[in-house]
């Protein structure tokens, strides 16, 4: 038989000092002393300031600000409680919620809040209520719990840090506006008993209340027209007149500045040198007509050329370690493993989603992984951790018709291999004029720790492992 022992006012005053305060009632047992055969007792307590304490279920004008707990005690012999508590928080206890910005990754500090709703506004469960803008990804701001958005503690466009309380929502019953009335205006007209009607302008015709028609006959006099002088402009030589040239100026996302930061720290760190190579696409190009259907039967996903210079990238990377190495401090640091980053434009900037193991992966585990970041890139949904790390990258600019370029290293990678468009173009093979569908590829590397021989060496590599997979595959 459960049982609920009443504290006395020494126990209370005890509990206000640490901004506490108990709900309890009269012991069933005995209403002065406490109960020596019961074990545990659990009680529901309201943190408050202690200005503001009330017991639960009276005072209920007070101001419930604080989250609602749990008091374990258990009764000794002699009167003597040992209070454990056990905190629990609950919605039932207050009517507003703070909204706290999500926790940062480790590699970032700091982002730009923007405000997606309104003072007042209604928002339900897991709706996003404000976007803060990172240096690599946006990271959304959802509701707590359903409710309206009763202020906004931070600015639009301030810089933010993880933790920072947003804003506070009002989580209690939304009570619908009661709608107006729709009374009709009196009209002056009352029924009698018979069901007459007592209106006096009931009984007046059309024809008593429109005018005579001798009313809207006009009998003045026609006026004479008058002379105005004509107005004389100065004339204006077209030629001479000046269009209105505009300029529009626009603040530079967080993203965008940390784009052109790493760029700029990437020329001034690095000895950054490119080398260039052709490759011919035919036998490419050939695989992917023979197998995109059953490719994509099987796999459920179309086939591209991006994931056959993923994988000889992969492999060309393993035959040269130096290019996966990367310098920290004064020191070379060699990787096993290949993490190759591939350059994806969105809408808000290039990203470069990072595809982890490639040495492990084959054509339908690339293309899948490709696919599934390009998808998220457009939608703004990229999470920042699938853009860390990195050994290498692929940046493909032939997608937007790109013929030669020279890409710049993703710091703190080594190298970065440029991809550009396929065009048919004359090439001598065997002594006779041929055309193939041709590819310019620029492999731009940092001298300070890769030589000239082994960066060259590794773009005839990839060449050749693109020109003829089947030597990729035999290792040879």
């Amino acid at each position: 038989m459960s049982h609920i022992v009443s504290l006395r006012s020494a126990s209370l005053r005890a509990l206000r000092s640490s901004s506490t305060i108990v709900a309890a009632s009269k012991c069933t047992t005995s209403p002065h002393r406490p109960c020596q055969h019961l074990q545990k007792f659990s009680y529901s307590i309201l943190s408050t300031s202690p200005d503001q304490y009330s017991t639960i279920g009276n005072n209920k004008n007070k101001k419930r600000t604080h989250s609602a707990r749990t008091i374990s005690i258990d009764s000794l012999p002699g009167s003597v409680y040992r209070f454990n508590r056990r905190l629990h928080t609950s919605p039932v206890f207050f009517d507003s919620v703070d909204v706290i910005a999500p926790p940062f990754p480790e590699s970032v500090k700091e982002g730009t809040i923007r405000l997606l709703k309104k003072v007042g506004d209604k928002v339900a469960v897991d709706e996003a209520i404000a976007e803060i803008e990172t240096d690599k990804a946006n990271l959304s701001i959802n509701a707590p719990a359903a409710g309206t958005i009763e202020a906004y503690l931070v600015v639009d466009s301030d810089n933010v840090t993880s933790g920072v309380h947003v804003a506070k929502l009002n989580t209690s019953i939304d009570v619908k506006p009661v709608s107006e009335s729709k009374t009709d205006a009196p009209t002056g007209e009352v029924k009698t008993k018979s069901g007459q009607s007592t209106d006096p302008t009931a009984s007046i015709s059309l024809n008593e209340l429109s005018p005579p028609a001798g009313a809207l006959r006009d009998t003045s006099a026609p006026q004479k027209p008058v002379a105005h002088p004509i107005k004389t402009y100065a004339t204006i030589d077209p030629h001479k007149v000046t269009g209105t040239r505009l300029e529009t100026r626009v603040k530079m996302s967080r993203m965008r500045l940390k784009i052109s930061e790493r760029l700029k720290e990437a020329q001034n760190t690095c000895a950054m040198l490119t080398t260039f190579n052709e490759i011919d696409m035919s036998n490419a190009v050939e695989f992917r007509k023979k197998y995109a259907d059953q490719f994509l039967k099987r796999h459920n996903i179309k086939l591209g050329f991006m994931s056959a210079f993923v994988k000889a990238s992969a492999c060309a990377l393993t035959d040269s370690p130096i290019v996966n190495a990367v310098i920290d401090g004064n020191e070379i640091v060699y990787r096993d493993y290949v993490d190759i980053s591939v350059a994806v434009a969105s809408p808000k900037g290039l990203v470069v989603p990072v595809i982890r193991n490639v040495e492990q992966m084959n054509y339908a585990d690339i293309e899948r992984a490709i696919n599934e970041y390009g998808e998220k890139a457009k939608k703004g949904t990229l999470p920042i951790e699938d853009m860390d790390g990195g050994t290498f990258t692929i940046s493909n600019g032939g997608v937007f018709g790109s013929l030669f370029g020279t890409p710049i290293i993703n710091l703190p990678q080594s190298a970065i291999l440029g991809m550009h468009g396929i065009f048919d173009r004359p090439v001598a093979i065997n002594g006779k004029m041929e055309i193939r569908p041709m590819m310019y590829v620029a492999l731009t590397y940092d001298h300070r720790i890769i030589d000239g021989r082994d960066a060259v060496l590794f773009l005839r590599k990839i060449k050749q492992y693109v020109e003829d997979s089947r030597t990729m595959f035999l290792d040879i």
